[in-house]
């Protein structure tokens, strides 16, 4: 899938509609979807549907999944996403350890890899760390293939035809345009480092860099998390083709800065996923929160990544809610990041989750959101102390405040431990499904 220039032909398919289309294959899974059922579901005409059907096939990415009877003529040919036409490499870098996964078009993981890591190590130790584990990853995943002659170190990347690129998803700040870190909490030796231009250099692939918290949220966003307080399961995406003359029809495309564009689909995933799926098209929100070497949110507005002009929105665990607290690691006092931390290391899970569900507490008050989902590592080892925490205090600030739609849920993200590393991944990916910006 990519040429001889290095880059991505899967890449040059991210028109609109494609988009809409691609979309609605990836959702249908196996049993497939008929040109028909895409024409009436994104608004294209048939001609337009088969033309954009025709060229996906024509790329590899669409296959026929079999027959379908209609209620008049002859059945209807169904067809399918083909998920090993393109791959992309996700990997998290935190603190300590390093997490990399191969996924395909699906979001299903092919390979993976986990390796202790010092991020304060130097920017040399680390991006080698990088590079092997990402081209471990090609080689295991897609050694297949890549030619002979190209299976050497080094070429493993740029050899592997359907490779869109790597994603790479770490504590901020940093500048998602750019690729470039700010001042890592812990390790200011970051500050001003080209991390996207590095990689991109070292490995000759395509390289998206974003903060952790970020990928995860856009991770279970495209997997169909979210979710409007008191409606139960959601609906489909919705969705609008852009006509021969640009006009639209059907719902307008998301639009707004530093808000990602929702697409077509429908719903997808279990647990929390399940139960609030496909509410980013019909305006819901959710905001993930990370707990693990460190504190942060991702925050999903109508199915897309908030990151704020500057990448700096999300920077939950350093709202000051104990004046003249702790010492924090940024240089402030009385950090949320700083007590809940603290909370856990002296084994007070109790505390920690209460002092976790104050911060959740403010961040729906201001932001007003349908969902609080938590994740990371440290809540993945006592989820039902954090989850019960935290909705203890959601609960309480609902009785406060009365009204009828009650406390603002809590859930634990469906992603797992790997659910960074996957969102990093899905930084190359979401786009061609209309699914945000990925650069």
């Amino acid at each position: 899938m990519r040429g001889a220039a290095g880059g991505a032909n899967l890449l040059a398919l991210r028109s609109h509609n494609t988009a809409l289309v691609l979309d609605l294959l990836r959702t249908a899974g196996g049993a497939g979807i008929s040109r028909l059922e895409l024409a009436e579901r994104t608004g294209l005409t048939p001609q337009a549907v088969s033309k954009i059907t025709a060229r996906l096939r024509g790329e590899g990415l669409a296959a026929e999944a079999g027959r379908r009877a209609s209620t008049g003529g002859k059945p209807r040919t169904v067809l399918r996403l083909v998920p090993g036409a393109g791959h992309a490499l996700g990997v998290h870098l935190d603190r300590d350890e390093l997490r990399a996964v191969l996924v395909d078009l699906d979001g299903t993981v092919v390979a993976e890899r986990r390796a202790p890591l010092d991020l304060g190590a130097g920017a040399e130790t680390v991006l080698e760390m990088v590079a092997r584990a990402a081209e471990e990853l090609a080689a295991e995943g897609l050694g297949h293939l890549v030619a002979e002659g190209a299976r050497v170190p080094g070429a493993a990347l740029a050899a592997a035809p359907t490779l869109l690129g790597l994603g790479v998803a770490l504590p901020g700040p940093l500048d998602h345009v750019r690729g470039v870190l700010h001042r890592i909490t812990g390790f200011p030796g970051w500050d001003g480092y080209p991390l996207r231009e590095a990689l991109e250099r070292r490995l000759g692939v395509p390289v998206v860099v974003d903060k952790d918290t970020n990928a995860a949220a856009l991770g279970l966003a495209v997997g169909g998390a979210g979710g409007e307080r008191g409606s139960g399961a959601g609906g489909q995406r919705g969705s609008g083709a852009v006509g021969e003359g640009g006009s639209r029809a059907g719902a307008e495309w998301g639009s707004g800065a530093g808000v990602e564009a929702g697409g077509a689909g429908g719903e997808r995933g279990g647990g929390a996923g399940a139960e609030a799926a496909g509410a980013g098209a019909r305006g819901g929100s959710f905001a993930y929160l990370h707990l693990g070497t460190g504190l942060g949110a991702g925050l999903v507005f109508g199915g897309g990544v908030h990151r704020g002009a500057r990448t700096g929105a999300g920077e939950f665990g350093h709202q000051v809610v104990q004046l003249d607290g702790p010492p924090c690691t940024c240089g402030a006092r009385g950090c949320i990041e700083a007590l809940c931390l603290a909370a856990v290391a002296r084994g007070d899970l109790a505390e920690a989750a209460r002092v976790l569900g104050t911060g959740a507490a403010n961040l729906a008050g201001l932001l007003d959101i349908d969902l609080v989902l938590l994740g990371g590592r440290t809540v993945a080892a006592a989820p039902e102390a954090f989850v019960q925490g935290v909705g203890a205090v959601l609960d309480a600030r609902a009785r406060r405040e009365g009204g009828h739609d009650g406390p603002v849920p809590v859930r634990l993200a469906p992603t797992g431990t790997r659910g960074v590393a996957e969102g990093a991944a899905q930084l190359l990916l979401a786009p061609l499904f209309g699914r945000g910006e990925g650069g």
